[in-house]
């Protein structure tokens, strides 16, 4: 069983910036693609980003892709996601998850969610 553990969450005004990471456990991390998801009060979960095992490959949500890069680090068994340029609208609570099936693509399905950490931007 795999264990996420989010943080770098926090409150920041529009424009800013702030660096999530997700420590991972309990798996081969460097076998699985992972991504991070949001939700916003009232909304569905939607994905954010995602990257392959390799890292070689990513993906983005229309409404982050040229603010938000998301990157790993194997040997730390950690991956980040860099939000800039924050808005009031990417106020969410923020979730990492991996992939269901190792070596999958980052088109695959996503679970094992960790707790999550709140981003609040303020206008």
């Amino acid at each position: 069983q795999v264990q996420l553990v989010e943080s770098g969450g926090g409150l920041v005004q529009a424009g800013g910036s702030l660096r999530l990471s997700c420590a991972a456990s309990g798996r081969t991390f460097s076998s699985y693609s992972m991504a991070w998801f949001r939700q916003a009060p009232g909304k569905e979960r939607e994905l954010v980003a995602a990257i392959r095992w390799s890292g070689v490959s990513t993906r983005y949500a229309d409404s982050v892709k040229g603010r938000f890069t998301i990157s790993r680090d194997n040997a730390k068994s950690t991956v980040y996601l860099q939000m800039n340029s924050l808005k009031p609208e990417d106020t969410a609570i923020y979730y990492c998850a991996v992939g269901r099936r190792s070596y999958d693509s980052i088109y695959g399905d996503f679970g094992s969610w960790g707790q999550g950490t709140q981003v609040t931007v303020s206008s």
